[in-house]
C-alpha cells in the first residue's frame, strides 16, 4: 500500500489576506500611525471650512458641499494612505521584514500590495464615510457622474500607495518619514485641488498643477460629483492618471529599496 502526503498550497489571494492581517495588527500597535490615519483626515476638512466659505465658488459652478467632499477624500488619500504607508514601508524595510518576506513564496508585487492593503482599505472606507457625511451634513447632493468619481478614487488610492513606496525609497529611518513626506503632502494639498479647486487658480497655475500625480484623481472625483467635467476634460484626466500609474509602477519596480539604508 502506498501513502501520499498532502501538501498545502497557497493562493495569491490567501497570501495577500495573511500579509494584510499581519500588517493591520502592526498598524494598530503604532499609536502615531493610528492617529494620522484615522483622526487627521476627519479633522482637517473642518479646519479648512472657513477658507472654503470665503471662496467665490458660485462663479465656477461649485458648492461648499462638493468642495468639502473633495477636500475630505483628498485628505484621506494623503494621510490614511500615503503618509501612513511611507512610515510602514520604511519601518518594515529597516526591521528586515521585507527582506525576509522575499525569501519565501511571496513575489515582490504581493509583498508591496499586502503591506499597503490595510491602509488602502482604510482610505477607501474612510472616503465613503466622509462622502456620506458631506452629503448629509453639507448638502453635497448626489454625484452627477458617479462612474468618474469612483474611477478617480481608485486612481487616487493606487497612486497614493505608489507615491508612498517611492518616498520610502529615499527615506533613511522611520523617524524621518514624516519629513520626507512633507513635499508631496504640501504640493498635493495646495496644487492638486484638495484645498483650493483648480478652477479658482490662475490659468497658468492650473495648467501646471493639473499634471501633479494626484490632480487627475481629484479632478475626476470633484468633476464626477458636480457634473462640470466635459467629456474632453474627463478623458484628459483619465489619460493623465493612467500615465502616472504606468510611471509609478515602473519607478517602484526600478527604485524601491528592499535593503536597509545605512
Amino acid at each position: 500500500m502506498t501513502t501520499t502526503k498532502a501538501t498545502r498550497t497557497t493562493t495569491p489571494v490567501g497570501r495577500l489576506r495573511a500579509l494584510g492581517r499581519a500588517e493591520l495588527a502592526l498598524l494598530g500597535r503604532n499609536r502615531s500611525a493610528v492617529v494620522t490615519a484615522l483622526f487627521v483626515p476627519l479633522a482637517l476638512p473642518f479646519s479648512v471650512r472657513p477658507a472654503v466659505d470665503q471662496m467665490d465658488l458660485k462663479g465656477e459652478g461649485l458648492s461648499v458641499g462638493s468642495v468639502m467632499l473633495t477636500a475630505a477624500i483628498g485628505f484621506s488619500l494623503l494621510f490614511a494612505v500615503y503618509s501612513s504607508l511611507v512610515s510602514a514601508f520604511v519601518a518594515r524595510r529597516e526591521e528586515l521584514v521585507l527582506k525576509r518576506l522575499r525569501t519565501g513564496e511571496l513575489g515582490d508585487p504581493e509583498i508591496l500590495a499586502g503591506t499597503a492593503l490595510p491602509s488602502v482599505c482604510l482610505g477607501f472606507v474612510q472616503s465613503v464615510l466622509l462622502t456620506v457625511a458631506c452629503v448629509v451634513l453639507l448638502d453635497a447632493g448626489s454625484p452627477a457622474m458617479p462612474q468618474l468619481a469612483v474611477l478617480g478614487l481608485l486612481f487616487g488610492l493606487f497612486l497614493a500607495a505608489a507615491l508612498a513606496a517611492l518616498t520610502a525609497s529615499v527615506t533613511r529611518t522611520a523617524e524621518s518619514a514624516q519629513l520626507t513626506a512633507l513635499p508631496v503632502l504640501f504640493a498635493s494639498m495646495l496644487g492638486s485641488g484638495i484645498i483650493i479647486p483648480l478652477q479658482l487658480l490662475p490659468d497658468w497655475a492650473a495648467d501646471v498643477c493639473q499634471f501633479l500625480p494626484l490632480s487627475p484623481a481629484i479632478r475626476l472625483i470633484g468633476g464626477g460629483w458636480s457634473g462640470d467635467l466635459s467629456g474632453y476634460d474627463a478623458l484628459g484626466a483619465v489619460l493623465t492618471a493612467l500615465a502616472w500609474t504606468v510611471l509609478a509602477v515602473f519607478a517602484v519596480r526600478r527604485w524601491f529599496r528592499w535593503e536597509p539604508r545605512r
